[in-house]
């Protein structure tokens, strides 16, 4: 029986599972990741509202490895050895015939002061700091902003902000609280949110324009101290700075021999194989992938890679043509609380529809849907 090593419980790492087994029953699958759970990303933004607590973000996997037959390892890796066969880890080695990467990314935190800044992606910690903070402050200037990596145009996260900084808005709009606060977006582009199209900058930009929040864009960071966010291209004052950096790769891939981009990460064909390496695949975060530099870093992405990953793996084991692609393409609801702006965009089209209140229950819908899969 062969067997298949995946790198990570993320969405890349699930998805991969569940299209291995849809695939090939005869296979062995083992996923090593540091705790056997999914943290559902998308709905952090809802924590510091209470529309969502840590048990409805983190969803437990032992019922859906059992389900799934997957070999669970509780580890952190710390390497990779024979040209990807032998996986490293804190509890020892792991040895595949396949592998998958599916590890994520990591936020570049080099900038001087960065952790006065909250990071909200880096989990329900992050979030429910952010709900703690807010709920303690009388009064004062937000900051909220994103950055990329300059080496690597897809390794950024930045719609996640526009939907704290929104949902934020709305929550001091219903606590009665707003006027007591000044609201600042920043971000070293002049057009942030540009890969998701003009018309979504536009848009953007606009609701920014009609919440009364105030914008700092087009100057490079400096860095951040604890009551300041500093720029290239000046200063400001702020009481709570929440801040999303570039991504790079794990600092596990120094420890390897995977090829890397300019960025940081693994560098990976149009089929997900790392390309110097035999029956090796990479996924999600953890990928530079050939495509427009509007291609997003979202789950929806890494679920099309993972699902193209799996199918290459499996063909490449089975000593076919492992040629399957996946299609690129981004689709996002940006929700404000109460209401949804939804974005999509293709090699072909880009389409922004106005934001309403069925978006916000239509991601509130895909949430519950997804995640049924799991529990």
């Amino acid at each position: 029986m062969k067997k298949i090593t995946i790198i990570g419980a993320g969405f890349a790492g699930l998805t991969a599972v569940r299209q291995l087994r849809k695939l090939e029953q005869a296979v062995e699958i083992t996923l090593i990741a540091p705790r056997p759970e999914l943290q559902y990303l998308p709905s952090l933004i809802w924590v510091p509202s209470g529309l969502r607590k840590r048990e409805d973000i983190i969803i437990p996997l032992a019922n859906f490895f059992k389900r799934m037959d997957v070999k669970f390892v509780q580890a952190s890796v710390t390497g990779l050895k024979d040209q990807g066969r032998t996986v490293v880890t804190d509890q020892g080695p792991v040895t595949n015939d396949g592998l998958i990467i599916a590890s994520g990314g990591r936020f570049i935190k080099k900038l001087p002061g960065i952790e006065h800044a909250i990071t909200p992606c880096e989990g329900i910690d992050a979030a429910e700091k952010i709900r703690d903070r807010l709920a303690a402050m009388q009064g004062g200037t937000i900051a909220m902003g994103f950055a990329g990596n300059p080496n690597e145009p897809s390794a950024m996260r930045g719609g996640p902000m526009f939907e704290f900084l929104f949902g934020t808005d709305t929550l001091l709009r219903q606590q009665g609280r707003r006027e007591q606060f000044k609201m600042v977006f920043f971000s070293p582009a002049p057009k942030p949110g540009i890969r998701l199209g003009e018309n979504a900058v536009k848009g953007l930009m606009d609701e920014m324009a009609k919440r009364d929040i105030s914008t700092h864009l087009g100057h490079k960071m400096v860095g951040f101290e604890a009551d300041k966010v500093k720029t290239e291209g000046g200063e400001f004052a702020a009481d709570l700075i929440l801040f999303m950096p570039g991504m790079t790769g794990n600092l596990w891939f120094d420890n390897s021999e995977l090829p890397r981009s300019e960025g940081g990460l693994v560098k990976a064909n149009q089929h997900c194989k790392v390309e110097s390496m035999s029956a090796v695949y990479v996924a999600g975060d953890s990928g530079s992938f050939p495509g427009p530099d509007w291609m997003p870093k979202q789950a929806h992405m890494a679920d099309l890679q993972a699902e193209c990953a799996a199918k290459n793996l499996i063909a490449e084991l089975n000593g076919k043509t492992a040629d399957a692609t996946f299609k690129i393409e981004l689709m996002c609801i940006i929700d404000s609380c109460d209401k949804g702006l939804f974005v999509s965009r293709t090699e072909n089209k880009n389409t922004v529809l106005p934001a309403n209140k069925a978006m916000h229950w239509t991601k509130r819908g895909f949430e519950w849907w997804y995640l049924r899969q799991y529990r």
